[in-house]
């Protein structure tokens, strides 16, 4: 069964975005970017919020077409184009996207139904309101955190209204000389 991988920048007490939704605060480098890539670029299914989806949809679809385009911005664009996209949202139900999904009502059935087909981790990107509905569903199956050197004291916290606890196995961190760590957790499901 396809495991959904929560994909995540937070700060160090747990703020995934500021109070108004910010996110100026997360570093991202080339050594992170380098990093990201080759994890996402086995990946065959994005999981998204719609407000995430929209920020997505908006940039990366031309980013790798520009002439100043970075490598990571080439090699995501082209990522981005052929992967299969999932969206969670109540207000996109009839919009039509190219390689896109959506699903409005029926979460935990339908999330289950793409966690049985084939392919290969599904992976969540941001996208906070969507994380939260998951979590309360016990749908997700590991976190892979990017804990920044900030401590925000408040905004958006990655678990919100969490119903039991959720035990964690640590997979692997690692340290980037940005001072972001990657924390890389599977959710033990003992």
């Amino acid at each position: 069964m396809r495991k959904i991988i929560s994909f995540m920048h937070m700060s160090l007490d747990g703020f995934v975005a500021g109070p108004n939704g910010e996110m100026n605060w997360i570093k991202v480098d080339e050594e992170i970017f380098d990093y990201v890539g080759n994890r996402i670029s086995e990946g065959d299914t994005a999981l998204y919020g719609r407000l995430t989806y929209q920020m997505m949809e908006n940039y990366w679809p031309t980013a790798g077409d520009k002439p100043e385009a970075s490598k990571h911005d080439i090699e995501h664009s082209k990522w981005y184009s052929k992967v299969h996209k999932v969206v969670l949202s109540k207000t996109m139900k009839d919009e039509r996207f190219a390689n896109t999904e959506i699903i409005s009502d029926n979460l935990f059935d339908r999330m289950n139904e793409i966690k049985q087909q084939a392919g290969n981790d599904i992976l969540l990107f941001g996208s906070p309101t969507a994380t939260h509905s998951l979590i309360q569903l016990n749908l997700i199956d590991g976190y892979w955190l990017f804990v920044n050197p900030i401590v925000l004291g408040s905004g958006i916290p990655l678990f919100l209204d969490v119903k039991d606890k959720i035990k964690l196995n640590l997979l692997n961190t690692r340290q980037f000389t940005s001072g972001v760590t990657e924390l890389n957790y599977m959710v033990d499901r003992q």
